[in-house]
């Protein structure tokens, strides 16, 4: 295998490889390297820890086609350290020397021949949808805080991507809170398919700029995301996701419009007289006074309350813990917000105050 390949354009590629390598299963070296093949006019980079892969393509000048595994930390810190200049690969039997400028350097690698083959999905029979990639950003991420990292129970760590009415959700909850975002209008194939959380955080940290949209493939136990030069492919995991729709309130005993930044900053405030108490917080809505008010009390520190002025239908309040508050606020993009109560007993849920593709809920704390 012979290659140049331009600097900054490989230093990247390999530092999204290294991150999928950095995390492979002891007594397997090679998953620790990073799969160079060299064809036609382009180097492909593939790294996979037998439960995710990424792919990589680079545009290069290939003088002679060749495969090489190579350790991916130690070649993405290397290369990520050469001058902006054009970067020379040059395998020959195991070893492979990398050259820019007056710098070299020979690493010892593998023969790609123990390398495991990547997950195949039959993309004719998967379904199949492009999203942008500023919603595909916001929607994750409005998700992704919600999902539990309790490995004793598998379908709580991931996403769950259904349909419903035509539409394909996204959806996650560790017990505690809830998060169910629309993501794709008009889908007419069922899917049900519970999506690693950790796979999605992997897939956002590959996003950049200068992508328009990612692609999903959906099949029985894989799922694979395109976005720019990049694929992602991930086992589904192999569980059944609670039926969600059934824990979101259908009516409440009063609903508020509360401004979002000063409802963060209410709760911020909150929460620093809170940590005795766990985080835990007081939200109260008066009718009499028309009054939005966040409390909390602590025995040696003292108490804060913060009030907003709004129209209050009912009296209710609530307790809860600060910071799955806050998480949810900030992943809110809307100025405003619906703060639904239904009792002190029930989750309160918040919605964006103009919009239904959003909604997050909260169990409450025993007061």
């Amino acid at each position: 295998m012979e290659v140049e390949v331009e600097q900054g354009r490989l230093a990247k590629a390999l530092n999204n490889m290294s991150k999928i390598a950095a995390s492979t299963k002891a007594g397997l070296p090679i998953l620790s390297n990073v799969l160079l093949r060299a064809n036609e006019n382009q180097l492909v980079l593939t790294a996979t820890n037998l439960e995710i892969a990424i792919v990589e393509y680079i545009s290069s000048k290939v003088l002679k086609a060749g495969t090489i595994t190579v350790p991916a930390k130690l070649i993405a810190d290397f290369v990520s350290n050469l001058p902006k200049e054009t970067v020379k690969l040059k395998a020959n039997g195991d070893k492979v020397v990398i050259s820019a400028g007056s710098y070299r350097s020979t690493i010892n690698g593998i023969l790609a021949d123990d390398y495991p083959e990547l997950p195949q999905i039959d993309e004719a029979k998967a379904v199949t949808f492009k999203i942008g990639i500023d919603l595909f950003k916001e929607a994750v991420g409005q998700v992704l805080i919600a999902a539990s990292n309790d490995t004793t129970r598998p379908a709580l760590t991931g996403v769950f991507f259904n349909t419903f009415e035509n539409n394909l959700y996204i959806a996650a909850t560790d017990g505690y809170r809830l998060a169910d975002r629309k993501f794709v209008e008009g889908v007419q194939s069922e899917v049900k398919a519970i999506v690693p959380a950790s796979t999605l955080r992997d897939v956002m940290g590959f996003l950049s700029d200068s992508m328009d949209e990612v692609e999903v493939l959906i099949s029985d136990t894989q799922i694979r995301f395109r976005m720019g030069e990049i694929e992602v492919t991930s086992k589904l995991i192999d569980a059944s996701f609670p039926d969600y729709r059934r824990l979101i309130p259908t009516t409440a005993t009063c609903e508020v419009v509360l401004n979002k930044s000063e409802l963060s900053r209410m709760t911020k405030m909150a929460a620093l007289f809170a940590r005795q108490s766990g985080g835990s917080v007081v939200c109260e809505a008066n009718a009499e006074t028309g009054q939005f008010t966040v409390c909390a009390v602590a025995s040696e520190l003292g108490e804060n309350v913060s009030v907003i002025e709004t129209t209050v239908p009912a009296s209710d309040k609530v307790t809860l813990n600060s910071r799955y508050l806050l998480d949810a606020l900030n992943v809110l993009q809307d100025p405003e917000l619906k703060f639904n109560f239904s009792g002190k007993l029930a989750p309160i849920v918040i919605r964006p105050a103009k919009s239904e593709d959003y909604t997050h809920i909260v169990m409450p704390l025993k007061s």
